[in-house]
């Protein structure tokens, strides 16, 4: 039996038991409400009128709920067009991703190059990096770069190839790599099987859970970022849903603007709440069962 704070005994007893159910319903409770209660001032205030949503104290539940202002939030935004957009954008950065982050994990966990653990090393510590500290360096870099001298602004390429690189997924994927047995290595190599074979024949149908995190990871990335969609796409038909959002709600009514963040919102929480037991299969995941 493993060991906790309090006795199974303890638990046991009335008081014990009693108390033990009072503090574990506060404590959720709490955390329900924390991470819930922006999510549901979100959404009952894009049914509010616009007085209704600046009303002070606010109210719990809409007088009257308007769900015209979906509507008036997806004409006058566009929505349709951004949402198209940003979708474009996170299924290019997923794309890249698949396919240089696994062979980069690939690589470094079965290849072993020379130097190998230094490069994983120096990945990882990027991570310590804040990501403000990045975007300067970058932004010179889209503007200009390197060698071709040419602009990447207002191409999706702005925002691909900085993804692409992403030190947190490679790890993931070599920490998966790793879990797989070195006898499957050898059978494959003594079939005549190539290194790119085997990743593909082999490896890859094995990782189907961590590749769908990969995949969620780099498709949500794309979709909440913010700051670096709108110094690289700052043309309105270029524009991420967030960075149109954000242009056009000063001359727009709050509650119209809350409901474009909901119908924004909507793809990323439908998706969790779809994958979820396979993202958690996909992180958990740390080896093979014979």
């Amino acid at each position: 039996m493993s060991r906790t704070l309090i006795s199974h005994a303890q638990l046991q007893r009335g008081r014990g038991r009693a108390v033990y159910w009072a503090l574990l319903a506060v404590v959720v409770t709490a955390f329900t409400l924390v991470f819930l209660g922006p999510l549901y001032w979100m959404v009952t205030g894009a049914l509010k009128s616009g007085r209704e949503i600046a009303q002070i104290p606010p109210t719990l539940f809409p007088r009257d709920p308007e769900f015209g202002n979906y509507v008036d939030a997806w004409t006058q935004l566009n929505l349709g067009k951004l949402l198209f957009n940003t979708f474009y954008y996170a299924a290019g950065a997923v794309l890249f991703q698949l396919v240089l982050d696994t062979a980069a994990a690939y690589a470094l966990s079965k290849l072993r190059p020379v130097l190998g653990n230094v490069i994983l090393g120096a990945m990882l510590a990027t991570l310590m990096i804040p990501a403000m500290v990045l975007i300067v360096p970058q932004y010179q870099t889209v503007i200009s770069l390197p060698l071709l001298d040419i602009s990447l602004i207002d191409s999706p390429f702005a925002i691909w190839l900085p993804t692409v690189a992403n030190a947190f997924n490679i790890f993931l994927l070599k920490r998966f790599f790793d879990s797989i047995p070195e006898e499957i290595m050898a059978a494959a190599l003594m079939d005549g099987a190539s290194p790119l074979r085997t990743l593909r024949s082999i490896l890859l149908p094995m990782s189907r859970p961590i590749l769908g995190v990969v995949s969620i990871f780099a498709m949500t990335a794309v979709w909440k970022d913010f700051l670096w969609p709108l110094l690289v796409m700052p043309h309105p038909q270029t524009r991420t849903v967030s960075v149109g959002i954000y242009a056009f709600a000063g001359g727009t009514p709050q509650n119209v603007v809350v409901a474009a963040s909901v119908i924004a919102a909507a793809p990323t929480v439908v998706l969790f709440l779809i994958f979820q037991r396979n993202i958690m299969s996909g992180l958990t995941t740390g080896g093979l069962k014979g």
